[in-house]
């Protein structure tokens, strides 16, 4: 049994009252923040829980290593992610704003090896678990785990010379996918909640131009009371006056027929409507534990638009009919008459008795609530962390320190002069946020009429990478935009015009 006692006293960290006091005017950078363990990984950024050292509050930090977001085409879905983010707050999104758990019991804390060296804290809120269809064991043993509070709290993004950081909400309860691969049978009364709480997310979502394009089991992730949150923006795009989306972007199995449409045949693009029928499949996965097609990563786009034109959906007999109804019109394959808006979701009749205002201030119980004595994400994370990883977190000081040094004694020529250069461009680019400077910015009603200025540094969007295809193709609908930008220089490095 690891005592959390013994740690805080190995580490020297004998009383709160020696808290670290940071300076104000300083950035946030990585040192301000203590990695706890890792919780999760995605096709090229992982997530730990972090604990900011002066505040002790705990969250959940995503970190990119940004020689392979520039090698990976990806450094503008970075770019997106960060714009979006920093833009959009609600309460069934996983927010940049941040909301830190302050109150975890000691002996929870020091219920939970951790094998990285660097404390140990038994939450989760990973950002990005494995696709459909991927492993993912229990660790089998009983946590007692006691998160008493979650508190209002901030968010920040900012950088070093490896990777890219964003700090966001730590949730508690895992993600919908991993629950499903520990075979929970949820109920319709808990799938009606989420289907409720994620029409909210997206209505809020469609108000800002916003189309996620990657809603699946994998990116719903439950707080302690059970309550849903969509994350993962990292594919998401923003369209106004009347644009339309044409990049094949997400995971296959959950994405709109007129995704592969507009790739195969060019026409008009897509819309919101997309994310809706990504509701569709997700609420029918959830209630009958596979999805309603056939779908893998293999599959060519010419064989899901004639599958999508050919196979029908089966419904569980036992069903009710008025949910079987909704779900028919979720899974309507012309986006024209599918439903895609809040209106058309308080037409159903099977949602005809919800009282939508409590189910936006979280006043609906829910069906499922994660077990708080479990670890709900997959223990092999920080297993791969401390084993396989070649550039673990919690030594990337010792790390950093060195290359400095070997840089500074060696010749200035790079061995790739190209990438170095895009990781400069990338140095001076990326977008430094710190939501506790703009807040107090905010109250102290700055005269300057800028009450973020200064916070965010450099720009850039683009379309993204599809998870789970391997590519994006097909052009964005900002790439004007973007022939000025100095990501540009990299051009010879990506692959995809305009995707880097």
């Amino acid at each position: 049994m690891f005592h959390w006692g013994k740690w805080k006293k190995r580490m020297g960290a004998n009383s709160s009252s020696k808290r670290p006091v940071f300076d104000e005017k300083e950035d946030v950078n990585f040192d301000h923040f203590q990695i706890l363990r890792a919780i999760g990984k995605g096709s090229f950024g992982k997530v730990c829980i972090v604990q900011k050292r002066d505040t002790e509050k705990m969250y959940a930090m995503k970190y990119m290593n940004k020689q392979q977001c520039i090698e990976r085409d990806e450094l503008r879905n970075v770019f997106r992610e960060l714009e979006i983010l920093q833009e959009i707050e609600h309460v069934f999104l996983v927010n940049l704003w941040g909301r830190g758990t302050s109150d975890i019991s000691l002996a929870a804390r020091g219920s939970l090896p951790n094998l990285t060296g660097e404390g140990a804290v038994n939450v989760t809120g990973a950002w990005h678990q494995p696709d459909a269809g991927g492993d993912s064991s229990d660790s089998g043993s009983a946590m007692q785990c006691s998160p008493e509070k979650v508190t209002p709290c901030l968010g920040y993004s900012f950088q070093d010379e490896e990777d890219m950081f964003m700090v966001v909400d730590l949730l508690l309860g895992g993600d919908l996918r991993y629950h499903l691969q520990q075979n929970v049978q949820f109920t319709e009364e808990a799938v009606k909640l989420y289907i409720c709480e994620m029409t909210l997310a997206l209505d809020y979502l469609q108000s800002q131009h916003i189309i996620h394009r990657d809603i699946k089991p994998d990116n719903i992730l439950l707080d302690e009371q059970g309550h849903a949150h969509l994350t993962d923006f990292n594919i998401a795009t923003i369209i106004k006056d009347g644009e339309r989306a044409t990049a094949l972007a997400g995971t296959k199995p959950y994405m709109a027929p007129e995704i592969f449409q507009s790739f195969v045949s060019g026409g008009t693009g897509y819309a919101f409507e997309v994310d809706w029928w990504s509701l569709g499949v997700t609420a029918y996965e959830i209630l009958r534990g596979w999805r309603p097609y056939e779908i893998h990563a293999s599959n060519s786009v010419e064989s899901l638009m004639q599958l999508f034109s050919t196979v029908s959906v089966q419904y569980c007999p036992a069903w009710p009919k008025d949910l079987v109804s909704l779900l028919r019109k979720l899974l309507t394959v012309n986006p024209e008459h599918r439903f895609s808006s809040l209106s058309d979701m308080q037409s159903s009749p099977y949602l005809s008795s919800v009282n939508w205002d409590a189910v936006y201030e979280k006043k609906v119980e829910a069906g499922f609530v994660p077990n708080k004595g479990r670890l709900h994400c997959d223990p092999t994370f920080e297993l791969e962390e401390m084993i396989l990883e070649s550039r673990p977190l919690h030594k990337k000081k010792k790390r950093l320190a060195k290359n400095r040094s070997r840089d500074n004694s060696k010749d200035s020529q790079s061995e790739n002069d190209y990438l170095q250069e895009c990781l400069d461009v990338l140095q001076q680019e990326f977008m430094i946020f710190n939501r506790e400077k703009l807040k107090k910015r905010q109250e102290e009603g700055a005269s300057d009429g800028g009450e973020a200025d200064g916070e965010c540094e450099g720009e850039g969007e683009g379309e993204g990478e599809a998870e789970g295809i391997g590519e994006a193709e097909g052009g964005t609908e900002d790439e004007a935009e973007q022939e000025t930008s100095n990501l540009n220089m990299c051009g010879s490095v990506c692959s995809s015009a305009g995707s880097c």
